[in-house]
């Protein structure tokens, strides 16, 4: 180790002795003689500047600034001076713009951050880890047993306001029935011999009733009329029992009548003089119109056919005629909105049919209506809607006797024109009676007089508008219940 000699001279960098450097920048000029000026002065120095080494120049570029400020100009460069008046220049012309200003109130608009003072913002709740799921079969464990929750007691019943609304409207019809009541005056002879059929003329200042026979004729009976018989007046259009007879809703005064014998007739009340509207040889079994002004009918014969008919063509033939499978036809009733569908009352089947697909022979049903057992007599849509078909059959489904034998006419249920769900249909239960139920099977009112109903009506017929009620029997009579 050498010892310090404190007294010995100490050497010193020539870099030590130098005086400091200082930066300076040159006054700013704004004249164009004064940088020229400029530019001479540093030529010189510039030329020896870039016979430099490269290498030499880069190393040394941090310190070229403070040895050129010696001289008077500040010894920059021609790029360097350039540099400074660029800069210079962008000052002043952001300065002129108030860029700074604009800046600074900018800042100021800036919204600023809420304040964290107060309550605490409400922390997420940490959702809790569940376990993994595993399989109770994969453990060996029985698997857990659902068991259901125990049954009623029993029903809850709880009326609708559909139904509340309906039970007051039976409940006004029911009242209507009640009043409704014959008397000696309402009981008269029209025809000679078993009707067959009957209807109600629509007008509603007076009652006026057809009936058609066993023989072929027709009477018509004016309730309290003073001409003729008591109001009766009879016809002989026809030679066999008349099957089917309506009065025509557009022209009212027309009266057709259809018989076994192969014709229908269109009667003119006012003239009393028939028209032979179409004829066959025989077997004419029932009719409807099928438009709203009763110009196109539904013919249908006991052989499975149904014939079209166009009242306005001339002659007394069909416009179209369709056989039906299984060849047995006793009923057509036309749906009463939509009247191209037509439903017939086949041997134990309701056929709805198309009149618009029909063909000559096997022609395809619409929808088919099951559930009768024995053979049907007749079959209608519900005169409102035609959302339902009342059917009338010999395996009395309802607790009613529908057994007349051979002497009296079959008894066939209508619909009450006025009402969509009620329909009327006769009685050979005693006492002689008429009764009248809902679409449910529950009898709404029984027509019954001991003294002036002591017969069997097996045909029957509403008023399409008024609260009238007539019956047929098997002597010829009718009996009018009104009110």
């Amino acid at each position: 180790m050498t010892p310090v000699v404190l007294g010995a001279a100490v050497r010193r960098s020539s870099r030590n002795t130098l005086a400091p450097k200082r930066l300076m920048y040159s006054p700013e000029r704004n004249t164009e003689d004064e940088t020229q000026t400029k530019k001479r002065r540093t030529k010189t120095r510039n030329d020896k500047n870039n016979r430099k080494d490269m290498k030499e120049e880069d190393s040394d570029v941090g310190n070229s600034d403070v040895e050129r400020t010696s001289d008077g100009n500040g010894g920059l460069s021609a790029y360097e001076l350039e540099r400074l008046e660029n800069i210079r220049q962008n000052q002043a012309f952001l300065s002129s713009i108030n860029l700074y200003q604009a800046t600074e109130e900018f800042k100021q608009l800036t919204r600023p951050k809420p304040s964290q003072r107060g309550l605490m913002r409400s922390q997420a709740a940490v959702k809790e880890v569940l376990p993994a799921r595993k399989s109770l079969r994969l453990q060996n464990k029985e698997a857990e047993i659902l068991t259901l929750p125990p049954e009623p007691s029993g029903t809850y019943e709880q009326d609708s306001k559909e139904k509340r609304k309906m039970e007051t409207h039976l409940e006004r019809y029911r009242s209507s029935l009640k009043n409704m009541k014959i008397t000696e005056d309402r009981v008269a002879k029209v025809v000679k011999d078993r009707i067959f059929s009957a209807a109600f003329h629509p007008c509603t200042s007076s009652l006026l009733m057809a009936a058609g026979d066993k023989l072929g004729k027709v009477g018509l009976w004016k309730l309290g009329g003073d001409w003729a018989d008591d109001g009766v007046l009879l016809f002989e259009p026809h030679t066999r029992p008349v099957g089917c007879m309506a009065f025509s809703r557009a022209h009212p005064t027309h009266l057709l009548s259809l018989s076994y014998d192969g014709s229908l007739r269109c009667m003119d009340v006012e003239k009393a003089v028939f028209d032979d509207v179409y004829d066959i040889d025989d077997g004419l079994k029932t009719f409807d119109f099928m438009s709203h002004d009763c110009s196109t009918l539904v013919v249908g014969n006991f052989y499975g056919e149904v014939a079209i008919v166009d009242r306005r063509t001339p002659g007394n033939s069909h416009e179209s005629l369709h056989s039906m499978d299984p060849k047995t036809l006793r009923c057509v009733s036309v749906h009463p909105l939509q009247r191209q569908y037509f439903a017939v009352a086949e041997s134990k089947v309701v056929s709805i049919y198309d009149s618009r697909c029909l063909k000559k022979t096997k022609s395809q049903t619409v929808s088919q209506l099951l559930g009768h057992s024995l053979s049907i007599s007749s079959a209608y849509f519900s005169p409102c809607t035609g959302n339902r078909v009342l059917t009338t059959c010999m395996d009395n489904r309802l607790s009613h006797d529908m057994h007349t034998g051979r002497w009296l006419t079959k008894l066939s249920a209508v619909w009450d024109p006025k009402q969509e769900d009620c329909f009327v249909v006769g009685s050979v239960a005693r006492p002689r009676k008429v009764n009248v139920f809902h679409e449910n099977g529950r009898s709404q009112h029984s027509f019954v007089d001991a003294e002036n109903l002591n017969t069997v009506l097996s045909v029957t017929a509403f008023h399409p508008t008024r609260n009238a009620l007539v019956g047929g029997n098997a002597s010829g009579r009718l009996h009018v219940f009104t009110d």
